[in-house]
């Protein structure tokens, strides 16, 4: 065989082997990403045409991408005090949200994990569990802020017990539904009370967990952008606020889209978090 002849040869066996990779990429773009582009573009000429108008209240989008083209393309510009770029007030809004959320999960797991286990623990503390989570997160605002006395704090526990509930309560579930089969593997190979919680309680509750830390992290995200309308500062909400104020309306309407885009990666990094964590148990 010629060396033309092999080189053709491994050409083929080549583009023969990368061909399914292609179609399953190919699948992957029809069915995941064309559906939502094409949604999204035909909402964008429906908000085109209906905002056009000349007695239109809201700006169309033309118009949005022509007065936040700035804040658009220079999103890390810093002119001292608020007047900085989106991506600066994102960023202090995700360090809020990340303190307060990380306080949730640990005290909301630990919590369903006692109120699961201890029948004695779920009658006295469900009763006040389904009382203060029907709470509005913005009325723990002005009791934080006396307590704290500080912007920074109050809007970390708003997250903070806004949050937590469902941690709380997903966990208490997951821990209650542990099949009694894996209680008797554990009475069997005598474990001891930690190996018992990593080893059975843990896997074992992990899809329960993780829904309410999904739920928890939407609602800290939530919870953060309407804090930040009143306590002031450097944030995406306390952005639109003020957005608000100078009627700045497609200053607002970039922030939204902003504030959108930033939840659905939180929701997918917890739930790609999850599954990843779940994966080989039963309900995962």
């Amino acid at each position: 065989m010629s060396s033309m002849q092999r080189s053709n040869t491994m050409a083929k066996a080549v583009s023969f082997r990368w061909a399914p990779d292609f179609a399953a990429i190919q699948q992957v773009l029809v069915q995941r990403v064309l559906p939502p582009v094409v949604i999204i573009a035909l909402l964008g000429i429906l908000w085109e045409l209906l905002c056009s108008s000349p007695g239109a209240v809201l700006p169309p989008p033309s118009q949005v991408l022509r007065d936040t083209w700035e804040l658009i393309v220079n999103p890390f510009y810093n002119h001292g005090g608020n007047d900085v770029g989106m991506a600066w007030q994102i960023l202090a809004s995700l360090e809020r949200v990340a303190y307060g959320y990380s306080l949730a999960v640990v005290a909301g797991i630990a919590l369903g994990v006692l109120v699961g286990q201890s029948t004695w623990a779920m009658r006295g503390l469900d009763p006040v569990f389904q009382v203060l989570r029907t709470v509005p997160p913005l009325a723990w605002l002005p009791i934080s802020l006396a307590g704290f006395q500080d912007s920074t704090p109050s809007a970390i526990f708003v997250i903070f017990i806004t949050a937590i509930w469902p941690i709380i309560i997903n966990t208490s579930v997951g821990i209650r539904n542990i099949p009694e089969d894996y209680r008797n593997v554990a009475r069997v190979l005598r474990l001891n009370g930690m190996e018992y919680f990593t080893r059975i309680m843990l896997p074992a509750a992990a899809p329960y967990i993780f829904s309410g830390l999904r739920i928890g992290v939407g609602l800290s995200w939530l919870a953060i952008v309407a804090a930040e309308m009143l306590i002031g500062g450097v944030g995406i909400g306390f952005f639109i606020w003020d957005a608000w104020n100078a009627s700045m309306i497609s200053d607002i309407i970039l922030a939204l889209v902003y504030v959108g885009i930033v939840g659905f990666v939180l929701d997918r990094m917890v739930a790609f978090i999850g599954s990843w964590v779940t994966r080989g148990t039963a309900q995962g």
